[in-house]
């Protein structure tokens, strides 16, 4: 297959990808001053990002392709997640109803069908008002467009448009006439819509062609691939969503209102989608990979996984330095420059196998140490239990929880304002990440009690074993969570 990767695990992952004997195409400077490799400028089977809060990647593209890259992904490390296929990936045209609308646009419940394994729910995507030509209301059935997704982690929904585009990576097509070249460069632009028409090749009616940056070095061969594959996809999705009143009217979806009962399934899907989810184990195992080509610090993607400024420090670090492969990762300068310190804000992001992600709360940071460990105290709202302790919560509880960098579990301990302990929970995870505004891991369901009497107890091994026959938790890793869970049993 070919891949075009971006983002901050792109080196690694190109690694990985050409000593599968893939190709990797319109690779960015940097990369082709890494490898000793012929690239091309070829349109890609699929694209690799990674997410906006650099905890993954996200890919797009070709089913097979990806696939395939996502059978290499989650080899990288014991705590690789790759959730199901994305049921609306970039691309895909489907009708939904307005449930909510906002300052600037509407909430859609999206139908998108079960066809895929883990779809059948509904799922939620945005569409702003200036994407549809006339007023939209709750309860209006509308037809549109994703054109960018979110993973299951993240608290985005995925946004729509009416205004519909076909291909990707050297061209794709979308509503209007002529041919647009997005460079900044008026001379090249110029030189390649020449060099285009020379094709042969015309977009449908209603389509004009959009050539990217890449297309200014690609070969004539590569340029005509690209095109024929834009037009076929735009045909094809032409054909799927019809050209009648609700359909594609001049590479628009109409007003995008529908004047027909919405469809129960997607019109279109043209793209699968996935997102892989890494862990602080996967990340270090990224950085091994990255270090047979470059010079790579220890901890160089669990850094990069920060703040903006801590990735810069990295890339600065590494451009004067060549730190020796089995050095340390340094935890504390790492919280020393970028946090976090004590009477900071500390989140907890409880990641699930499945992909889902639940922040248990914000606390204030009360002790940290070199060593990585870091002391969280939350203050508890009253009403109900504690899970598993079944302890009451009552007014003035504080839960003081312990996390340390790159251990496989963490303790909260309950108190009761006269500071009496209510309880001990031990959560079994995937290695901790402590971030300067969220500590982040996977839950891995089995965990470990101590009641206030003394009495210890081992806890939902039956949803870890649930979650191994569901294939959310690979058995490698739900077999280490047992592991640890017996550790802490027998310590307590």
């Amino acid at each position: 297959m070919n891949a075009r990767v971006r983002g901050i695990y792109t080196t690694a992952l190109t690694r990985l990808l050409l000593a599968a004997g893939h190709d990797v195409v319109d690779p960015s400077p940097p990369i082709r001053r890494r490898f000793d490799a012929t690239f091309s400028t070829a349109p890609p089977d699929v694209t690799v990002a990674t997410t906006d809060d650099r905890e993954g990647i996200g890919a797009t593209g070709d089913e097979a392709a990806v696939a395939a890259l996502r059978d290499h992904l989650v080899e990288v490390g014991i705590d690789t997640f790759g959730p199901g296929p994305t049921p609306a990936p970039p691309g895909t045209v489907l009708d939904g109803e307005v449930t909510e609308t906002l300052g600037g646009g509407a909430v859609v419940d999206l139908a998108v069908g079960a066809d895929v394994p883990g779809d059948g729910d509904a799922v939620e995507g945005y569409l702003p008002y200036d994407a549809v030509d006339a007023r939209i209301e709750t309860g209006d059935s509308v037809r549109a467009q994703v054109t960018a997704s979110a993973p299951p982690w993240a608290s985005r929904r995925p946004a729509l448009d009416t205004a519909v585009s076909a291909g990707s990576g050297l061209v794709t097509l979308e509503p209007g006439s002529g041919t647009r070249v997005d460079v900044r460069d008026d001379e090249a632009a110029r030189e390649l819509a020449g060099m285009v028409d020379l094709l042969g090749i015309e977009p449908p009616e209603g389509w004009r062609a959009v050539w990217g940056p890449a297309a200014l070095d690609a070969e004539m061969d590569e340029l005509e691939t690209g095109l024929a594959r834009a037009v076929d996809a735009a045909e094809r999705l032409a054909a799927a969503v019809g050209d009648a009143e609700n359909g594609i009217a001049g590479g628009d979806l109409a007003t995008g209102l529908l004047s027909e009962p919405p469809a129960t399934d997607p019109l279109a899907r043209p793209n699968a989608g996935i997102w892989v989810w890494f862990g602080r184990e996967s990340r270090f195992a990224l950085d091994d990979v990255r270090r047979q080509v470059t010079t790579t610090m220890p901890g160089h993607h669990r850094i990069k996984a920060g703040p903006e400024s801590a990735s810069a420090g990295v890339d600065f670090a590494e451009a004067f330095c060549d730190p020796a492969p089995d050095a340390d990762f340094p935890f504390a300068a790492v919280r020393e420059s970028f946090g976090p310190a004590v009477g900071d804000a500390l989140r907890i992001d409880h990641g699930k196998p499945d992909g889902r992600l639940i922040t248990l709360g914000e606390g204030e940071v009360t002790d940290v140490d070199d060593d990585g460990s870091v002391t969280v105290r939350r203050e508890m709202t009253p009403g109900g239990r504690y899970d598993g302790l079944e302890t009451r919560r009552a007014a003035g509880d504080v839960a003081v929880t312990s996390l340390m960098e790159g251990r496989w579990w963490y303790p909260t301990t309950y108190r009761g304002a006269d500071g009496e302990v209510k309880g001990t929970y031990v959560n079994v995870c995937t290695p901790v990440e402590v971030f300067p505004t969220a500590a982040r891991y996977v839950d891995l369901h089995v965990d470990v009690i101590k009641h206030p009497d003394g009495t210890v107890e081992r806890v939902d091994d039956g949803i870890l074993d649930e979650s191994v026959a569901a294939g959310d938790t690979p058995e490698p890793l739900a077999a280490k969570a047992r592991s640890v869970a017996s550790a802490l049993q027998n310590a307590f």
